[in-house]
């Protein structure tokens, strides 16, 4: 089987983003580079039997005769399924070619197709659920993301990381509480809910990483 991963180089394009986030996303085109095992890293995105894989973990073991394993899992990025495979240290592999480009999220349609505006083209693009599920949570109204096209299909969405979102719901502080530690959900104005510090109060604007669904800092 015939292995690609992704590496990308990035090309300029306008920002499009709200006031208090400055997250921009460039236009990009991949590159055909020879690459092995000890190129894999979390979040790649590989060809594997004419399909793209995202890389989401990898272990390598080590033997006491022969050369190292590497056991890498990978999630379809068409089906959404995942896979797990073992790799001979050293085993060669090249990149496919992704693009990437940066799109303003207008509205979601009743089907759950979402739909957003090229930000340089200003072409409206269609992207279905099954591309933006894993995301879908932390996109908003006007938020720039960046799409990923594999043959010209969306096979993924990206939001920006970090983001400012702002707390809507969550429980009062309790007073003289000095606990270290304490944490408590709070929702946010996209929908998603996060854990936070118990000083965050409702109306706070709060930094999230998007990858890993963590609050960072108040703002």
């Amino acid at each position: 089987m015939k292995l690609a991963i992704l590496t990308s180089l990035f090309a300029t394009s306008a920002a499009f983003a709200p006031a208090a986030n400055t997250n921009t996303y460039q236009r990009s085109t991949s590159l055909n580079v020879a690459v092995d095992t000890s190129d894999i890293k979390n979040g790649l995105t590989i060809e594997l039997d004419g399909e793209p894989y995202k890389v989401l973990n990898f272990s390598i073991m080590k033997q006491a005769r022969g050369a190292a394993k590497t056991t890498i899992k990978f999630k379809n990025l068409k089906r959404g399924t995942t896979i797990e495979n073992t790799y001979r240290s050293g085993e060669k592999f090249e990149t496919a070619q992704i693009d990437r480009k940066p799109s303003v999220y207008t509205y979601e349609d009743e089907s759950g197709n979402c739909f957003f505006m090229d930000s340089e083209s200003f072409e409206e693009v269609m992207v279905e659920f099954k591309a933006i599920e894993d995301q879908k949570k932390w996109i908003v109204e006007g938020m720039e993301c960046d799409l990923v096209f594999f043959k010209g299909e969306v096979i993924e969405v990206l939001a920006p990381s970090p983001y400012v979102y702002e707390v809507v719901e969550t429980e009062p502080n309790v007073k003289g509480n000095t606990s270290q530690g304490y944490t408590k959900p709070a929702v946010l104005d996209c929908g998603a809910t996060v854990t936070v510090p118990g000083f965050v109060e409702q109306g706070a604007s709060i930094k999230v990483d998007t990858n890993k669904g963590e609050y960072m800092e108040r703002v």
